[in-house]
């Protein structure tokens, strides 16, 4: 279980250096279309590749901090007991179904991409749309791989209280 936390260590700083890159991107394309009129459609798509980078990839980084979106009305009124088995029971039951479904639809989607060579219908627009589109397995693949990590140490906190 430790190579996947390193891994996701590895991936939080590539998704740093692509939020970087997107905001010296932004002020570029902004900057070349208000002040000199001149804009690329290949630009505005990059930036919005990179924002499927970040949010697909920040994913597993999310529900590995325990940041991911959570009712807690009644969650932090329970025992750190019952609040384990809350998590092995969400892990095992709708975030792993969830990142299967996904990866398996997403696998098909970057697929038919790939074979039809699919570009963006905009004149001036990126070619190889599928590279993008292989980001939506990939991220659910990752949390897939975390949603093990978690599920493991929840179950080991949940024996030992």
């Amino acid at each position: 279980m430790k190579i996947f936390t390193n891994f996701s260590k590895y991936v939080a700083y590539i998704i740093a250096l692509t939020l970087m890159l997107l905001v010296a991107l932004i002020l570029y394309d902004a900057t070349a279309r208000y002040l000199f009129s001149s804009g690329s459609t290949a630009l505005q798509e990059l930036e919005w590749h990179f924002f499927d980078l970040i949010i697909l990839l920040s994913i597993s980084f999310t529900f590995k901090h325990n940041a991911h979106v959570r009712v807690d009305i009644f969650y932090t009124h329970f025992s750190k007991k019952i609040q384990k088995l809350i998590d092995i029971f969400a892990t095992l039951f709708f975030v792993l179904p969830l990142a299967f479904l996904i990866i398996y639809i997403g696998y098909n989607f970057t697929e038919l991409s790939f074979m039809q060579s699919e570009a963006s219908s905009d004149p001036g627009g990126l070619s190889h749309r599928w590279i993008v589109k292989s980001l939506m397995p990939l991220a659910f693949l990752f949390l897939a791989l975390q949603a093990f990590e978690e599920l493991y140490k929840n179950l080991q906190e949940w024996r030992s209280l």
